[in-house]
């Protein structure tokens, strides 16, 4: 039961930082295309891990330490907009979890990685293969 209720909060926290990056000012964060991809929060409700994407690698870390210098007013922010006893601290961390799955992918497609599991369906073009 408590599983579902901290779901439910990441969920809404992710939301709502998504909309909050957009506003941000800080130069470091608006330079690049940054993704909140998932939201962990301690069950206590103090900590929140949030996992943070970036389509540029080049300025990971530059958006990361712009996240942190923001993260007292996205914090403020938050706390106004979802109503918890606690509003949770933010820490950002990066993610590559995208990148490891377009990896992930482009070896799935490879033929001399990934052989058909039918011999008979080694032929087979999918449509966007073409």
């Amino acid at each position: 039961m408590a599983s579902n209720r901290i779901n439910r909060i990441n969920e809404e926290i992710q939301k709502e930082l998504s909309s909050l990056l957009r506003t941000l000012k800080d130069p470091r964060v608006q330079g690049g295309m940054v993704t909140v991809t998932h939201v962990d929060t301690t069950s206590d409700l103090r900590y929140a891990k949030v996992f943070v994407s970036v389509l540029d690698k080049t300025q990971e870390k530059d958006v990361i330490k712009g996240l942190k210098n923001a993260a007292g007013w996205l914090r403020r922010e938050l706390g106004a907009a979802v109503k918890l006893r606690y509003t949770p601290e933010l820490q950002f961390v990066a993610d590559d979890s995208i990148e490891q799955g377009a990896k992930i992918l482009s070896m799935l497609r490879d033929p001399s990685v990934v052989k058909p599991a039918n011999p008979a369906n080694a032929d087979i073009v999918l449509e966007d293969e073409d």
